[in-house]
């Protein structure tokens, strides 16, 4: 990383805080479900993968409703 693409992080930090805030209820959330469901697979996944909430949204309203259902 050169210098001015540090320049533009630090002069851009409230899209760093606003990215943090968008991702962390999102994957508290997922977390939690998985950890109650013993799904230790996606919880494993959503803990190492930073997607900017995309996976741990598609993990609430997806892939966890499906096991309910059936």
């Amino acid at each position: 990383m050169d210098q001015q693409q540090i320049n533009a992080i630090l002069s851009n930090s409230w899209i760093l805080l606003l990215i943090a805030l968008w991702t962390l209820p999102w994957k508290a959330i997922a977390l939690w479900k998985a950890a109650r469901r013993k799904e230790l697979a996606w919880f494993i996944v959503i803990m190492i993968f930073n997607t900017l909430a995309i996976l741990e949204i598609l993990y609430i309203f997806i892939f966890s409703r499906r096991k309910q259902e059936q």
